[in-house]
């Protein structure tokens, strides 16, 4: 008996030690500083500007659609738990998502009414990270603005200015099964938002 559970155990490490990890990667405007801010709020996800830019109908860009929802859900909770308070009303920053499943990306589909390449911008550079299913992130150039399955990408934006002032980006599996598939976004908006400093105030409380 005891030999069994040992084996199940040991079955149980090998296939969490061959799961790929959540590779992420940050970037930060050199012109801001985001000490200080303390409301937010999740810009509600606009129609593409190409017609079939949704691949599905659960796809997480199109607004109806429970991966969409289940997607505003982890992002709003995440910053709420970094300290940030949300808010409808004069939000000290605004969040924007891009999510693929298995059809290509292109974030020039979508317009949230700022700039996706500002001046400081000059993307990931080449093939930087492998997620699942094979190379993801930039492909070429960093005018590229396509990225393969499983992308996500977290963009902070100032509400007055429209200047994007920091993003994220990290990989998701793409899985058939819609809750697992839930639950590999939740995994992703996770580790993406951990990487953004948490609220002056919770930073005080901690101290």
């Amino acid at each position: 008996m005891r030999t069994t559970q040992l084996l199940t155990a040991a079955a149980l490490l090998a296939l969490g030690a061959c799961a790929p990890a959540i590779s992420v990667r940050t970037a930060l405007s050199p012109d801001v500083s985001l000490h200080g801010l303390r409301t937010f709020r999740v810009l509600p996800t606009p129609k593409p500007k190409i017609a079939g830019a949704v691949s599905s109908t659960n796809d997480p860009m199109l607004v109806n659609s429970i991966s969409n929802r289940a997607l505003r859900t982890d992002l709003a909770q995440e910053f709420a738990g970094l300290g940030y308070v949300a808010s409808d009303s004069n939000p000290d920053f605004c969040v924007a998502y891009y999510a693929s499943t298995k059809q290509q990306l292109d974030v020039t589909y979508w317009d949230y009414g700022y700039a996706w390449q500002p001046h400081w911008w000059s993307g990931w550079g080449r093939r930087w990270g492998r997620g699942w299913g094979g190379d993801w992130g930039l492909q070429t150039a960093p005018t590229v603005t396509q990225y393969t399955q499983g992308t996500v990408i977290v963009d902070v934006i100032d509400p007055k200015t429209k200047d994007l002032l920091w993003r994220g980006q990290g990989v998701a599996a793409v899985s058939d099964d819609q809750q697992q598939y839930e639950q590999e976004l939740k995994k992703t908006v996770a580790a993406i938002v951990d990487k953004f400093p948490a609220a002056a105030n919770k930073v005080a409380l901690a101290q």
